[in-house]
């Protein structure tokens, strides 16, 4: 071969062997981590209005419990630990006859239930719900609860009234379950 003929061979070579040769992944030793931004607040947030109304039989009386949730700016705002603000909730409650007569009324707020809460859910905590449960004997049993906003950390709380129309409030310290006590015996 002459030389003119192996030079253009040895320039094809070498153009291939640096183009396999690149093909590879190069390793370093740099770490590439993403800024973490502290999260702006944003306005107060505020939960969406409820209501639940439904009719029921207690003892053979016909009744209707209407339950109104609402964000209430008159109540002092909550903050959780990166300084976003919550509107807490005002929730009215009334019982009525089947004549329309009224047998129950009272409008609860978190302070109704302070005496039931710890100071941390005094103090960061709303009220988030109140929802009528069943009837026990003698006695509507409404299910309510304290929450951390945006979270699943609640206190769960009883409302009861009774056939004269007093209130009873406690911690509820049953647990749910979907066996009947029947099942479990």
């Amino acid at each position: 071969m002459q030389i003119k003929q192996i030079i253009p061979m040895l320039a094809i070579g070498m153009m291939a062997a640096t183009i396999y040769g690149c093909g590879g992944k190069k390793e370093s030793d740099t770490i590439i981590a993403t800024k973490v931004e502290k999260k702006k607040t944003s306005a107060p947030i505020r939960m969406q209005d409820y209501t639940q109304k439904l009719d029921i039989d207690w003892n053979g009386n016909k009744m209707t419990s209407e339950i109104h949730r609402r964000s209430d700016d008159s109540l002092s705002m909550v903050a959780d630990e990166t300084g976003q603000k919550f509107v807490d909730n005002s929730i009215e409650l009334t019982v009525s006859r089947s004549d329309g007569s009224v047998f129950f009324h009272k409008t609860f707020t978190k302070q109704t239930f302070s005496e039931h809460l710890d100071d941390d859910y005094r103090n960061t905590g709303i009220l988030e719900g109140l929802v009528f449960d069943r009837v026990d004997g003698n006695t509507l049993r409404f299910a309510a609860s304290v929450s951390h906003p945006q979270t699943d950390e609640y206190i769960p709380l009883v409302v009861t009234l009774s056939k004269t129309g007093a209130m009873g409030i406690e911690r509820d310290t049953q647990l749910d379950t979907s066996a009947s006590d029947e099942e479990m015996e």
